[in-house]
């Protein structure tokens, strides 16, 4: 297996999202990848079992990526081995009613994992800086003032959007929470063969829409948003890292080592040890129950 450095996929200065790749060799058939990945997630539960222990951080894991990139997937293979008390999921769609009543980072807000705990943010924060940016009629029904038609929507209004959510951020780092971002970078020709298999096999079909196809003739769109997203966003304390995501135990395994070798370098996440006054009377208990 290849060793890997994660800094060769952290965002750390301007990029262009064509020079970002897509694939990635990890020098072994699929088989030893996905050996590696279920160590390395096991490995990955017993730090979450501390800090849920130790209950003063918790990780904010948030993947984005174009359709078919393997969100779900990913997200399903890198953390099937944690507790489910650890981990909270949230798939960030179309804004209820409720939501719409308040402002556009309030969702996300309520969904922040406590201290302890994993929270997966499945598409996230950045749509109100993706789709709407895509699509900004979309905008027309979080009724805001000074945005009466899209003709409001200009250049201060990105600049304004992206220095709140870099300030949200900020602020929840600032309190604990360990902040993870994945961009799955995924080839436009990959992106045609999985909406093929969607196709050609009955169990994937429901998977699949025709606004699929319209999305894909703005590819280009997208992928320079991605590109402003990753340029803007990308800080010490909230880092995006660029998965190639044409091959998927590849990418899942990447994610999983970044994670692990992140989190690993905070020392201080242990399980408390019991008061000495506890110590000296685990004799005790374990006679109780042993005489029961």
């Amino acid at each position: 297996m290849k060793n890997i450095n994660i800094e060769d996929f952290r965002i750390k200065s301007q990029v262009s999202i064509k020079d970002l790749p897509t694939s990635y060799d990890l020098g072994v058939n699929k088989k030893k990848i996905e050996r590696e990945l279920r160590t390395v997630c096991e490995d990955l539960a017993d730090i979450q079992n501390a800090m849920y222990a130790h209950g003063k951080y918790s990780v904010l894991f948030c993947v984005q990526g174009m359709d078919t990139a393997g969100k779900d997937s990913l997200i399903r293979e890198v953390f099937k081995e944690f507790n489910v008390r650890g981990i909270v999921a949230h798939s960030f769609k179309k804004p209820t009613e409720i939501e719409l009543k308040h402002d556009y980072l309030w969702r996300h807000y309520i969904a922040l994992p406590a201290r302890g705990k994993f929270g997966v943010f499945n598409r996230t924060h950045y749509e109100n800086v993706l789709v709407t940016r895509v699509h900004p009629e979309y905008l027309m029904y979080e009724n805001m003032p000074g945005i009466d038609s899209v003709n409001d929507v200009n250049d201060a209004f990105w600049n304004r959007r992206f220095e709140e959510i870099n300030n949200f951020e900020k602020h929840i780092a600032n309190n604990g929470t360990i902040i993870f971002k994945f961009f799955l970078n995924i080839s436009k020709d990959e992106q045609k063969n999985r909406l093929l298999r969607r196709l050609d096999r009955k169990d994937k079909q429901w998977k699949f829409s025709a606004d699929d196809l319209d999305e894909r003739k703005l590819w280009d769109h997208y992928r320079t948003c991605y590109e402003d997203i990753l340029n803007r966003s990308s800080k010490a304390h909230a880092p995006w890292f660029n998965i190639p995501a044409d091959d998927k135990p590849t990418a899942r395994y990447l994610v999983a080592k970044i994670l692990y070798d992140t989190l690993k370098t905070y020392k201080d996440i242990k399980e408390p040890e019991l008061p000495e006054s506890e110590k000296a009377k685990i004799g005790m208990y374990k006679q109780e129950l042993e005489n029961e």
